[in-house]
Order: structure tokens, then sequence, then C-alpha cells
């Protein structure tokens, strides 16, 4: 996850850390394709995924390896939230002002970008009204900037690479955030030992330089169980698509 053209040298290096202190696994990470493809291959050493889908449908399929720190201001360790981005001139100023709104949406299996705005609206009282189908987070970031959504929850540590990177992120405004949960945990394949992965990349973690992590976003690991994920409520998925 969070792997684009400015953090993608970065994260090659943490792979090869990880790598060289496990002693097996591929030259290069694997980039494209079918993640679900990934994800479920008896050969996975390890991925990310969204906690969403490991709860909804990977939880007896993979094992949990580690979940990561990111640097993220006022969360547990472990944790992330989603912040509720508008136009720069919209003057409404909460997400309970949107009721009945354009939500824009990156997939119906994000934990970012449609759990959690969706239980944040229902413990508010109140519900989104039309659902645009975007694919990824800056892509809804985007819609909400020309005006074909009015809001989206864009999870925080995408939030600060689209700053970062992104000029789209001038058009935008923060108007408030989701309760924090428990981060995209790292996987494994369900056979394998999390251990030594989770020792691998705890290693390479600490041997990263400082740029690197700070180009990450990424403070260190830490091991949250299958329950914390499993505890979290499935959302139903979006009734309408105007994508």
């Amino acid at each position: 996850m969070y792997d684009r053209p400015e953090t993608a040298a970065a994260n090659d290096r943490l792979w090869q850390g990880v790598r060289a202190r496990l002693g097996q696994g591929p030259a290069q990470l694997a980039r494209g394709g079918d993640p679900w493809a990934h994800w479920q291959s008896p050969d996975l050493i390890l991925s990310q995924t969204c906690g969403l889908p490991y709860r909804a449908r990977l939880h007896d399929r993979l094992s949990l390896v580690a979940t990561p720190v990111y640097d993220l201001p006022d969360c547990p360790e472990g944790f992330y939230y989603s912040v509720f981005v508008v136009r720069a001139g919209d003057l409404r100023a909460a997400p309970h002002d949107f009721a009945g709104a354009a939500l824009a949406c990156n997939e119906p299996l994000s934990q970012s970008g449609w759990a959690a705005p969706q239980a944040h609206a229902a413990a508010q009282g109140f519900a989104f009204g039309r659902i645009l189908m975007t694919g990824a987070h800056r892509l809804s970031g985007q819609a909400v900037a020309e005006g074909r959504a009015d809001i989206a929850a864009i999870d925080a540590l995408t939030w600060a690479l689209m700053q970062r990177h992104d000029a789209i992120a001038r058009d935008l405004r923060v108007i408030g955030r989701t309760t924090p949960g428990p981060g995209l945990p790292y996987v494994t394949a369900r056979h394998r030992d999390p251990e030594p992965i989770r020792a691998a990349l705890a290693g390479a973690l600490a041997a990263l330089s400082a740029a690197d992590r700070a180009t990450l976003g990424l403070r260190g690991i830490v091991y949250l169980s299958p329950e914390t994920y499993r505890a979290l409520p499935i959302p139903h998925p979006p009734a309408a698509d105007l994508g």
C-alpha cells in the first residue's frame, strides 16, 4: 500500500532489507496485477492489505504478520484514520452538513474510503447520498475538486502523501476525521510462520534511513490480533454508483 512513484524507491529498499534477513523471496517487489491473486497465492511471503478485505474475506486465508505504525498525529500506535475532504470553497463546516450529499469512494471494500465514513455517519445520525466509485483515493479527491462529488474520506497517510506530491490537494480542505481503527496489516500465506517474517520486517525498518522512513511515513510495527480487526462491523456495499 502507499506505493507511488515518490515512495517506490524507499519501498524497494525496505523489501531488500526484509529479503536479506529472511534469506528468501523475489528480487523485486511485485507491482501491478490482481491484488486478490497475490493475497491468496500459496507462494505469498509478504504483502499488505486493507482491514476490510482482511476481515470480510481473507482472515481465514492469511496469517497476520504485523501492523505498521505510521507517523500520524494524535493516533494510537498501529491505528489510522480517514480525513473528510471537501472543495476548498465549500462553506459547509462538518461532515454532518453533507447529509444526502454525493460521496466519492475509492472502492466498496475500502476501510478508509467506505467503511469508516459509513460508520461515522451512522454514529452521527445521518447518511450520505449518491455514491461515486472512483478506484483510488487520489481520484476521489480529484472528483471532489472537480465538483463531481461533494465529499470524500481519504486515509490520513494517503492524504499526507497527496499534500506533498499532488497539486489537486490545494483545491481541497479537511473538515473532520473518522475514529481511528487498526492499520493496514502486513500479511503472509496462511501456512507460513509469521514470526521470522515479522522479525525480518522489524529489522529492515530499524535499518532503513531516516529519510526513507520519512518518505514512507513509517515509524515501526506492532502486532494486533486478528480479533482486533474482526471486531469492526462489515458495512453493506453501496446501493448506487455514479461512476
